[in-house]
């Protein structure tokens, strides 16, 4: 794998999806996702490769993640470099694909890009359907999973489906089909020397 053609997709790393937040589900899995994510930018940032931040802007007035609550804010642990202006672009969405009202694909192709390791918020949603589209528009994508996070919900038949399960239920529907899951420990390697 060439690292010249491969970047890092960071979606939605904002304070609305931290852990415990009601509007979202309440329970969040992935404790650990805020390190495994600073080690990742770390590791792309020392070997100057691209890194594209999204930001999700809901329309709804109550959701966290609206641009009037404070839990739209990314969290500085992730904040873009800003001494990296053209390595680190973000994007605003405000639906659930980070390629949809957004520049990013053509952007993608304008650096040369072919290869995307995936991380953030929340599995099942704007990193799953971003996924999905990459994938349709060609590009060769890792899901990191364990850089990825997303929090309990309750199906349509009442049940409560824990975050641990909808998160391993959302890499499933993905692995083999639109990308490949792997762990953020297998990222450096892959990357080669």
């Amino acid at each position: 794998m060439s690292p010249t053609n491969t970047a890092l997709l960071v979606i939605d790393i904002q304070k609305g999806l931290d852990d415990n937040t009601p509007f979202h589900g309440g329970h969040r899995n992935n404790p650990q996702i805020e390190h495994t994510i600073s080690t990742l930018l770390t590791l792309f940032r020392t070997r100057n490769l691209p890194i594209f931040h999204v930001k999700h802007n809901s329309r709804d007035p109550s959701s966290t993640l609206h641009p009037s609550h404070p839990g739209n804010a990314i969290f500085p642990f992730a904040m873009p470099c800003p001494s990296r202006p053209i390595d680190e672009p973000l994007y605003e969405k405000s639906v659930h694909s980070a390629f949809i009202g957004t520049s990013l694909e053509a952007d993608l192709h304008g650096r040369g890009i072919t290869r995307l390791f995936v991380c953030g918020f929340t599995s099942n949603m704007c990193v799953n359907t971003t996924v999905r589209m990459a994938e349709n528009l060609g590009f060769e994508v890792f899901v990191v999973e364990d850089a990825c996070a997303t929090f309990d919900r309750v199906g349509p038949d009442g049940v409560l489906r824990h975050a641990e399960d909808v998160h391993a239920y959302a890499m499933s529907d993905l692995h083999g089909e639109f990308c490949t899951v792997i762990k953020s420990s297998d990222v450096r390697g892959l990357l080669g020397n």
